[in-house]
């Protein structure tokens, strides 16, 4: 059989919401110059560098709204219906919609009905097919509904034995790797998260473009009108919470609050109360420290900026997010401001090159996944305070490029230690400043991709035209 130049990325969610899968789809075309297909659902907006691609063309799916108003009892039934939906709609696209591909390269969770439409699209099409495997998706499962039950069960089935018949397979860690090699009888290839070129440190005048543009964000508090709402309301129009403008010239404020950034899918594998209970931990301690035992002592210059305000903005869509916002709302914090949003493709790498420290509360329903927020945060500079689980290490070097916790007291102890005499006096963000810059600048993902993904790519494909 000839070779067709083309490849086929299936994502069974939002594509804005799936980075990996765009990097993917970018270097097929970049690095192999394939034609590539995208199969899945809309919602948010992908990079302009994917929009923009000759070679990418992206088909949009719809979702089943009806199936989301259904009561929970009937969870089950919709779990169903939803699974044989889907794998109507993703056979028609992928075996009549599309121009028949050389490679089928799926996301993996989630599992079903993905891996069995794309397995018998594969044989099908006579294309080969190739498994991502960022997480297992029985575990997410799990979530909702207990490792015991027998939804469980079967989704764990289907996704090994489905699993098992791709011609090639990625996955996100080493320990993924031994027991997909181990339980699974699975041989995949570790392709390292890498971020690309577009997460960088952000230059003066790109802080101050941004932070002119998120304003209006800004303006608006998750609860009622904090100290960062006051900051605002005194500022003129070439002024910005972090930056302010002089004639030509562009300067940080030295008494800026400290910019602290975190993502999330608002999902259940991210406690949010341990940053919730942190923040009231950092403002109960920095007012003690600062006062001390007396409101009657009058507090200086010089000690009111031994500890910094916090500003944390934290972006992501998702299922838990207004119970968070609310828990946000019921706050009384003096030195801690945070706000929710949801940026632009484009805008989200400026927020990491222009913060002061990231934090990640992911801790994967396997244990063997690695957070892509962390690789980008390391990619614009940016260290990290993450939460500590079974295969952090791999990215998350504690001391160096970040700090592991396993508590919210930890975390508040860590914020604590790190702002210390901010913005010119942290030694401690500034050392671990220097790790996050040496991780990022250390492997980017075109050349991850080179070196890990295109053989694989090369290989499968070679078999199913020789």
């Amino acid at each position: 059989m000839a070779r067709r130049g083309r490849a086929c990325v299936v994502v069974l969610g939002d594509l804005g919401r799936s980075p990996r899968m765009q990097y993917h789809a970018l270097s097929l075309a970049r690095q192999m110059s394939f034609q590539v297909d995208i199969v899945a659902y809309g919602g948010s907006v992908p990079h302009e560098a994917l929009l923009k691609h000759p070679s990418i063309k992206i088909h949009t799916m719809v979702q089943p709204k009806f199936l989301q108003i259904l009561p929970r009892i009937f969870y089950p039934i919709t779990l169903l219906l939803k699974a044989i939906i889907q794998f109507t709609m993703l056979l028609w696209y992928l075996c009549v919609k599309i121009p028949a591909p050389d490679v089928f390269l799926v996301q993996n969770p989630p599992s079903v009905p993905t891996l069995v439409s794309v397995k018998w699209a594969s044989s099908l099409r006579r294309a080969a097919f190739v498994v991502d495997w960022h997480n297992f998706g029985y575990t997410l499962l799990a979530l909702s509904l207990g490792r015991n039950n027998l939804l469980v069960s079967l989704y764990r089935w289907f996704e090994k034995r489905y699993g098992k018949m791709a011609t090639g397979s990625l996955c996100v860690t080493k320990a993924m790797q031994h027991e997909l090699d181990q339980n699974w009888g699975v041989r995949a290839r570790v392709l390292y998260d890498q971020p690309p070129e577009f997460f960088r440190v952000a230059s003066l005048e790109e802080k101050h473009s941004l932070f002119c543009r998120l304003k209006k964000d800004l303006c608006h508090p998750v609860g009622v009108h904090d100290i960062i709402s006051g900051e605002l309301e005194k500022q003129n129009p070439h002024e910005t919470l972090f930056t302010a403008k002089i004639d030509d010239s562009i300067f940080l404020k030295p008494n800026r609050p400290a910019l602290v950034v975190s993502s999330t899918s608002w999902t259940p594998d991210e406690n949010f109360s341990i940053l919730l209970e942190a923040a009231v931990m950092y403002d109960r301690r920095v007012a003690a420290r600062l006062k001390g035992n007396d409101d009657s002592v009058e507090i200086s210059e010089e000690q009111q900026h031994i500890y910094p305000k916090l500003l944390f903005v934290i972006t992501g869509k998702g299922a838990e997010k207004e119970k968070y916002e609310e828990k946000m709302r019921r706050l009384n914090l003096k030195h801690v401001a945070f706000r929710t949003m949801w940026l632009a493709a484009e805008d989200y790498p400026l927020l990491l090159g222009s913060a002061d420290l990231g934090v990640c509360l992911h801790t994967s329903s396997s244990g063997l996944d690695l957070p892509m927020k962390v690789v980008d945060m390391f990619g614009c500079g940016l260290p990290v305070c993450s939460v500590s689980y079974s295969c952090i290490h791999e990215l998350v070097k504690d001391g160096k490029n970040g700090l592991l916790f396993s508590s919210s007291s930890e975390l508040a102890d860590q914020l604590l230690m790190l702002l210390k005499g901010f913005p010119e006096r942290c030694d401690a963000l500034m050392a671990l400043k220097e790790g996050a810059m040496e991780t990022g600048s250390s492997g980017r993902w075109a050349s991850e991709w080179e070196d890990n993904a295109k053989p694989l790519f090369a290989e499968v494909v070679s078999q199913i035209t020789d």
